[in-house]
């Protein structure tokens, strides 16, 4: 039987969010529809999506929610202080049609918001006072800012699903109704590959095409172990006031943005041949030898893992230390690799440096990683294990089983 240890939530909260980023970015879910509101008529999906995509745009979105979280097994699970974003929580949500949003949930344990400008996403958790943040992809400029653009037809629509079900099983759209709207939701589901991610539901509004409930269910679960769902909405301009949280300026700031460099590219015998991968922003510091460049310590990085090809390294400085991030697969059956100087920055606490929390911290089961005491979060969507070996520590992170987890893990040497 595996010892326990600790495992700090404040220092955890970054990976957990990195998971939940990792998974939910495939495919998103809806929980359960009730109330006896009005609906919209039945439709093909395609005129469903055609008549969202040609509503007008709203000028802004203000909305009550509430935000479901049960990835956190509940033994491991502290009896107080854990963050809304681990626990879930009500809360609020402001959204204006440029891309700026404001999401804030508050529970008794501490409140949590979710920022962006369009430029930075901020994760900002009250409890631990601190703040996560990541620079977005930055859009093509062509100096004429935004085009209108028309709808697509039905036929290029009706196109656009049929590629989509070659990877994935799609039903719907049902009239449903959610926050007192008239919506239509839309289940998908991932043929093969899809890790542990069984099922995947978005409901929109039917009258302009604004989501409304979204959420994830784990393969063999009927209950969704994320949501995010409206219980509330009103449409209309935003207050400036509205869409602002700053950060306080004695808040601890981790920076996951991947660090730019000038000219630093992979070549054939960098990567296997493979360019930077999608994903990785133009001029990051990226492929092994860039990033080994700008580290205090030897990089591990095999040109596969569990049997998945190497895709992409990159440099990234969370607390100001450098850190390689480095990707293994594709899509959900992925892998994510974090590396960085022990008992330094977010990692080195997250893999046991600073790991004691008392009754604020996850109690996690050890794992033994070929002589390393590591430790690992399994979840109903996937598992991340940390551990320490030779002054550097090691996070694995991907929508797969503990087994496989540990087996990746094993495989860094």
């Amino acid at each position: 039987m595996n010892r326990l240890r600790t495992l700090s939530t404040r220092k955890l909260t970054a990976i957990i969010a990195g998971l939940v980023v990792l998974i939910a970015g495939a495919g998103i879910a809806q929980a359960a529809i009730g109330g006896s509101g009005a609906v919209p008529p039945r439709t093909s999906l395609a005129f469903a999506v055609r008549e969202a995509l040609a509503a007008p745009q709203v000028k802004g979105i203000s909305a009550r929610i509430e935000f479901t979280n049960r990835l956190i097994p509940s033994g491991a699970m502290p009896a107080s202080a854990a963050s809304p974003l681990l626990s879930g929580a009500s809360g609020r949500l402001w959204w204006a049609s440029d891309g700026r949003f404001r999401l804030e949930l508050q529970s008794d344990r501490g409140d949590a918001q979710v920022v962006s400008d369009g430029d930075t996403l901020t994760m900002y958790d009250a409890a631990s006072n601190t703040a996560f943040r990541v620079a977005l992809p930055a859009q093509a400029a062509d100096g004429a800012g935004p085009k209108e653009t028309a709808p697509p037809s039905l036929d290029a629509i009706r196109r656009g699903l049929e590629r989509l079900a070659q990877r994935w099983d799609v039903a719907g759209p049902d009239p449903v109704n959610v926050a007192g709207r008239p919506s239509y939701s839309v289940r998908i589901a991932p043929k093969d590959a899809g890790g542990l991610l069984g099922a995947a539901t978005l409901a929109w509004d039917a009258a302009n095409g604004v989501p409304l409930r979204a959420a994830v269910y784990a393969e063999g679960q009927d209950d969704p172990v994320l949501e995010l769902s409206a219980t509330d909405v009103s449409y209309g301009e935003l207050d400036a006031d509205d869409l602002d949280a700053q950060t306080p300026s004695d808040a601890r700031v981790v920076d996951l943005t991947p660090e730019l460099g000038a000219d630093h590219h992979s070549g054939p015998d960098d990567t296997h041949g493979a360019p930077a991968a999608p994903g990785v922003e133009k001029g990051a510091i990226h492929g092994v030898r860039a990033v080994q460049a700008q580290l205090p310590f030897t990089l591990s990085a095999p040109a596969t893992l569990a049997g998945l090809p190497r895709r992409a390294v990159w440099l990234a400085r969370p607390d100001g230390n450098p850190a390689a991030v480095m990707t293994y697969g594709e899509g959900l059956g992925g892998l994510v690799v974090i590396q960085t100087e022990s008992d330094r920055g977010l990692l080195g606490a997250a893999s046991g440096g600073d790991a004691g929390g008392g009754a604020h911290a996850l109690q996690l089961p050890q794992v033994n990683i070929d002589g390393a005491t590591g430790a690992e979060l399994a979840t109903a969507l996937g598992t991340a294990v940390t551990f320490r070996r030779d002054g550097v520590s090691h996070v694995v992170i991907g929508s797969v089983g503990p087994q496989a987890a540990e087996t990746a893990a094993r495989e860094l040497r």
